[in-house]
Order: C-alpha cells, then sequence, then structure tokens
C-alpha cells in the first residue's frame, strides 16, 4: 500500500480531508512511492487558525524559552541527519552526501536562531531633550507562512521556520508537493522539542494552498523560494493582499574565468558548481565565460573531468550525481540539449539518453556541456535547472562584465584570476547578490544573508542573517518624558513638543 504523507497542524499528524493527492516519486526508480494530501482552502485556514491561535502566547514569550526550545531543536537535528537526508534522497534523488550537506547548511540557520537574544536587542537614547528619552525595539509579526522548492526540501524550510519562531512569530510551512516527507520529520522533531503545539505547521498542497496563504487575511508576511515567474506572481499577490514579502526567484549564474586562473581549479569548480545535486539548485554555475584564448583548454579539462562522474541511485555510496525529480522535468532538461546545436552551439557532452543499469525507469540524465553557446539561445537564456553548462567565450574583462550584466538574473555569480585588482573591480562593477572570488558557489554562512538581484529576488530583504531577522520583525520607537517628582506641574501647552 503506498504511503500518505498528512498535514501536520496544531502538533499532530492530521489527515487530509480534501480527497485530493499528488503521487511522490522515487526519482532512481520512476515508482510512485507515497501519495500525498493536497489542502482544500479549509485546511488552509485550519493551519493559519492552529497558528494564530498558538501566537497568542507564543508571542509573549520569554526569549529564554523560545532559545531552550532551538538549542534542544538543534541537538535532535544533529541525532538525525542521516534520518532526513535519507528522506531527502529517497524522494528528491539527490546523493546521501550532497543530503547531508543540505542538512548540514539549514542547522547553520537553527544555531543563529539559538543565539537570536543578540539579535532582537533594541537601541536606547537617553536625554535627547530636557528628561525625554527615545527607544526601539523589533517586534514579531504574527502568523508568517513559508513557501518552499523541491530541490532543497530540508534546508529552505530551516532557512526560514527557526528565525521567524525565535523572533516570536508562528509558522505555517508549505513544502514542495514533490518531496513533501522531509518537512513532517522537521516539525515533529520540533515537537519533540518542545515547540509548542501550533507554533510549526506544515500545510501539503498545490496552488490552492499557495493562494490560500497569500490570500488569507490572518498571514503576515511570506517567504518564498523558487522560480521567477511563481516569485513575481507571489510578491504582487501577497503585497497586493498589504502583507510583507521576502520572494526568491530563478537564476542564471556566471563564472568569468580570466586569462590568468588556474585552469584546473577552474574547471574542477565547474564541474562540482554546474553538476552537483544534478544542477538542480539555484546557486549552480549554469554559464562559463572564458576570457581570451583559454577557452579551448579550459572546455578540454572541464570534459575530461565531467566525463569521469559517475550517475547513479542516491543511496549507492559510489554515486557522484542521482536523478532529476521528475520524468517531464528530465525531458525539459534534455530538450535543451537536442536543440543547442540548431541554435549555434557545439554540443561537447551530450547526457541525452542516458541510463543506469538496473534503474532503466529512473528519472536519468547524463552531464551535458555546450560551448561557444550565443547569448540569444534558450539554452542560454532560460533557467535549465539541471546538470548542462553553457561555454560562452569573450575577448576581454570588460566585455565579460557586460556579457553578464545584462542577463536579466542577478543571483549569484563567481571570478577566477590570480589578480586582486581585477577582483576587486568584479565585486565592485558586477550586478549580482552574491560574489564569489575563486569561489564557485557563493553561498553565504548563516550569520549573513542570501539574496540576489534583478529578477532573482522580489522584495526588499533578503534570507536569513540580518535581512531574515528584519523581516521576521517591525521596528517601533516610543519617546518617553517622566516629570520630576520635585517639579511643579508644568501646566497645559498645545504647541507642537519642543525638542531643544
Amino acid at each position: 500500500m503506498t504511503k500518505t504523507v498528512n498535514h501536520w497542524i496544531g502538533g499532530k499528524t492530521v489527515e487530509g480531508t480534501s480527497g485530493q493527492y499528488g503521487p511522490v516519486t522515487d526519482p532512481a526508480t520512476g515508482a510512485v512511492t507515497t501519495q500525498v494530501a493536497l489542502a482544500s482552502v479549509e485546511e488552509v485556514d485550519a493551519a493559519v487558525v492552529a497558528a494564530k491561535a498558538a501566537y497568542a502566547t507564543w508571542g509573549t514569550s520569554s526569549l529564554a524559552q523560545r532559545t531552550a526550545v532551538l538549542f534542544r531543536y538543534r541537538a535532535l537535528l544533529d541525532a538525525h541527519r542521516d534520518g532526513i537526508a535519507a528522506l531527502i534522497t529517497a524522494e528528491h534523488g539527490k546523493v546521501h552526501s550532497d543530503a547531508l550537506g543540505e542538512v548540514a547548511r539549514g542547522l547553520e540557520i537553527v544555531e543563529l536562531a539559538c543565539g537570536i537574544t543578540t539579535q532582537l536587542k533594541g537601541e536606547l537614547s537617553t536625554q535627547v531633550s530636557n528628561r525625554v528619552d527615545v527607544s526601539s525595539i523589533r517586534q514579531s509579526l504574527g502568523v508568517v507562512a513559508g513557501i518552499t522548492p523541491f530541490n532543497f526540501p530540508a534546508m529552505v524550510p530551516m532557512w526560514m521556520f527557526p528565525l521567524a519562531i525565535a523572533c516570536g512569530n508562528t509558522f505555517v510551512l508549505k513544502p514542495s508537493e514533490k518531496d513533501p516527507s522531509a518537512a513532517n520529520l522537521l516539525a515533529e522533531l520540533a515537537s519533540e522539542a518542545g515547540l509548542p503545539d501550533g507554533v510549526l505547521n506544515v500545510l501539503h498542497g498545490d496552488k490552492i494552498a499557495v493562494d490560500g496563504l497569500l490570500n488569507h487575511p490572518d498571514v503576515a508576511a511570506v517567504s518564498f523560494v523558487g522560480s521567477t515567474p511563481i516569485a513575481r506572481y507571489i510578491h504582487a499577490t501577497a503585497s497586493a493582499n498589504g502583507k510583507r514579502v521576502q520572494a526568491l526567484g530563478g537564476a542564471k549564474n556566471h563564472m568569468l574565468v580570466l586569462p590568468d586562473a588556474d585552469l584546473d581549479a577552474a574547471a574542477d569548480a565547474a564541474v562540482s558548481a554546474a553538476y552537483g545535486s544534478a544542477g538542480e539548485r539555484c546557486m549552480a554555475i549554469s554559464a562559463v565565460v572564458a576570457v581570451g584564448a583559454i577557452g579551448d583548454e579550459l572546455v578540454a579539462k572541464i570534459r575530461e573531468r565531467a566525463e569521469k562522474i559517475k550517475i547513479g541511485p542516491g543511496n549507492d555510496p559510489t554515486s557522484e550525481m542521482g536523478p532529476l525529480i521528475t520524468a517531464a522535468h528530465r525531458d525539459k532538461v534534455a530538450s535543451y540539449v537536442t536543440g543547442a546545436a540548431a541554435q549555434g552551439a557545439e554540443v561537447v557532452l551530450d547526457g541525452t539518453g542516458h541510463t543506469v543499469e538496473g534503474f532503466e525507469d529512473g528519472h536519468w540524465i547524463g552531464l551535458s556541456l555546450l560551448d561557444k553557446v550565443s547569448t540569444d539561445s534558450d539554452a542560454y537564456k532560460d533557467e535549465i535547472f539541471g546538470p548542462v553548462l553553457c561555454v560562452l567565450r569573450v575577448e576581454s574583462y570588460e566585455d565579460g562584465v557586460a556579457l553578464m550584466n545584462a542577463s536579466p538574473f542577478g543571483n549569484g555569480t563567481a571570478i577566477f584570476t590570480r589578480d586582486g585588482g581585477a577582483a576587486r573591480r568584479f565585486q565592485l562593477e558586477i550586478e549580482a547578490g552574491m560574489v564569489g572570488v575563486n569561489v564557485p558557489i557563493p553561498v553565504p554562512v548563516g550569520y549573513h544573508s542570501f539574496g540576489g538581484w534583478k529578477d532573482s529576488l522580489f522584495g526588499d530583504h533578503h534570507i536569513y542573517g540580518n535581512d531574515g531577522v528584519h523581516f521576521y520583525t517591525r521596528g517601533k520607537v516610543t519617546t518617553t518624558r517622566w516629570p520630576d517628582p520635585a517639579d511643579a506641574p508644568a501646566g497645559v501647552d498645545l504647541g507642537f513638543p519642543r525638542n531643544h
């Protein structure tokens, strides 16, 4: 019998009542292993009602109480790393080591949340006028929601809810319906750590659930990570409903390789960043921009390394890359490779048609490498979200930066060079939110914030770090004057208060 993943509402498993279910497959075999309940509008409301009821006490709980829960939660997550990673591999397909890395990066934000006491300190100015003090504090918002993608089913939720609940909010998480089980385990472990019922809820669903959260009057803020078209929709809809929004969209991340770069290091980085997690990550390098005469040598080095990558089931310790999430996504990724030559590219490696013996029905695709790609080709313009690397050729540093800045995306970028001056110029001139210097995937550590520019971010706040704390709180300024007991009453003064 197929397993069913149900909602987690009010501190317990709640069976779906809509009668609608979505299939969850094992990407390595193509077999449907699980069904996930898809929420109705009424179930969305039930989750928000539970979160709102919990906020009445959690929102006024002490910092000591919140951090005590988070410290216990961090310990439980650490103890269950392998179990969480196994669920990720079973439903997403990524190799176990990559899944463990995802859990580790999520834990960074839990650790940041454990130190929320220092992040929520206010400010005080005394004697701004005669016996007048001004103080600033940050307070929680209420019920907030997170809508997360399939490619990081544990890490991205942990980028959101630990900080949100540490700040005193309650949370409704709507994870991807393609790989939902990890989110439920995260919520169950939070409950085991002592998180009060209703503070963290997991609502499974599709567009009905998403729209229900975007339109619900009791949801104060929405966090989202996903594709640019959906990020734009999330931002427009939630903002129109008066909600605070951070919506992180898609990417086409470039890596500029200058003639003085260590080409072996650059090739290692390109292969790791383009093909890790089968290219299904918004920080993947999908376009290498080779400057000057190094293009042929760099492409040869990338090809040499890419041909050695072993593709297989994620639970096989010898596998370096797993399958894609669905057959439909695999076919879409393949279409960019099969159409590349007609649009002027040289197909150096063609990964379409790849299969794995004994797992012929899995969602397999091999590594593809496209050289001399033009900026008007589909393979360059679109976010492919698969193991396809485009190489573009330019004559100079200036040409490379101009090409990269013309992209509508501005998520992450990298430069490989031995020239500190060139790296400094690049850091200042490139139009992207996250920059790597000889670092191919510049994902910031937890106490800095993650986010892009242009069509890679809709909203004013990046995610986690200081921006995350500011997003999940709002400022309040209080101006206070207390009369000195020795003074006589000042009498009535209808004029504007004087500060000087």
